[in-house]
């Protein structure tokens, strides 16, 4: 009789090892690695993406990198060392993050790109909301109200391939008018980083470069509206110069509010969030991806990429959209 339990139980042990082995319930292990958590929006996306793999099964092991290349390599490093079975990777460099894709899969590990596309490389899958599509509502929104005039651009990070997807949005709108002379682009620049304070700098030397003649600033995203908006505010020109945005960020929405940050694009990070997380799961258990995926080249090969639809937002749906989400809370945008 005591073979026969030592039997079952060795079996129930072997049993359970496999399951660990093949990702199991409970046994799945996600390495998170983030460019960085000092805006607002990858808080929210960190939360989100935690609670749906919990709530899969599935444990998240975090790095945040503060957009440092080197830093963020050696902490995938890290999480491939601690047994991650998928490794999912907001890059902060496109092109240098193809290393973390090169050592995990040497580890036998798939890595899912989180938002921004890591280039040439064999990269699993891509999950984003989609930043083309951001660049144009972007640059649709700023023709449909200022279809003539002096336009800044200031564009995200130029490491950032989403900043480069924007952008090829809001170009594709903005062509036509610029090839008809209907707009003129007098500055074009890239931020570094998504830094607010290279934007406030672009903004300040455009100001005074133009005799302060400027329409409409397409900021790639809410940090560098921020920036751009306190020039314009120091030249008492916020809330007359048309300006975009990106996020649909606290501050951004209080602005919007205000009336000196005229939109901004609200992903739903939920959406993404839940997404990355339940295709994470699916590649950890080995299993084939449960969403129709587009194919967007990364300069390597056609990765397999699932494009999630983003909302233009104004101050005439920001109650219908961001705050009926509970994306931003009422109280908070309207707070005097």
């Amino acid at each position: 009789m005591r073979l026969k339990s030592v039997t079952a139980f060795g079996l129930a042990f072997l049993f359970l090892a496999g399951c660990a082995k093949h990702g199991g319930t409970g046994a799945i292990k996600i390495g998170l690695s983030l460019d960085t958590l000092k805006e607002e929006r990858w808080q929210h996306d960190r939360d989100l993406f935690v609670a749906k793999a919990k709530e899969l099964g599935a444990e998240v092991l975090i790095q945040a990198a503060n957009s440092n290349d080197a830093l963020q390599n050696s902490q995938a490093e890290n999480l491939l060392t601690q047994g991650v079975n998928v490794l999912v990777v907001v890059p902060h460099n496109g092109k240098s993050a193809a290393t973390i894709v090169d050592s995990a899969h040497k580890a036998g590990v798939p890595v899912i790109a989180y938002d921004r596309l890591i280039r040439d490389c064999d990269l699993d899958l891509y999950v984003t909301l989609d930043p083309t599509q951001v660049g144009v509502q972007q640059a649709d929104y700023a023709v449909k109200h200022v279809p003539k005039g002096n336009y800044v651009l200031i564009g995200g990070a130029p490491t950032d391939n989403n900043a480069v997807l924007v952008r090829n949005g809001q170009m594709s709108v903005l062509k036509p008018y610029i090839d008809r002379g209907d707009i003129k682009i007098v500055t074009d620049q890239w931020a570094t980083d998504w830094s607010p304070i290279e934007a406030l700098k672009i903004m300040e030397n455009s100001l005074t470069m133009n005799k302060n003649k400027v329409d409409a600033v397409i900021a790639s995203n809410d940090g560098t509206a921020g920036g751009a908006i306190q020039a314009l505010n120091a030249q008492k020109l916020a809330g007359k110069v048309l300006v975009t945005g990106q996020d649909a960020d606290l501050a951004a929405c209080q602005r919007i509010v205000a009336g000196t940050q005229s939109m901004t694009v609200y992903k739903p990070l939920s959406l993404l969030a839940n997404k990355a997380a339940e295709v994470a799961v699916a590649l950890a258990q080995k299993k084939p991806v449960p969403d129709k995926t587009s194919k967007l080249n990364n300069g390597k090969i056609d990765v397999p990429s699932i494009l999630l639809a983003t909302t233009q937002v104004d101050k005439a749906n920001l109650d219908s959209t961001v705050i009926a989400d509970n994306f931003q809370k009422k109280e908070e945008v309207y707070k005097k």
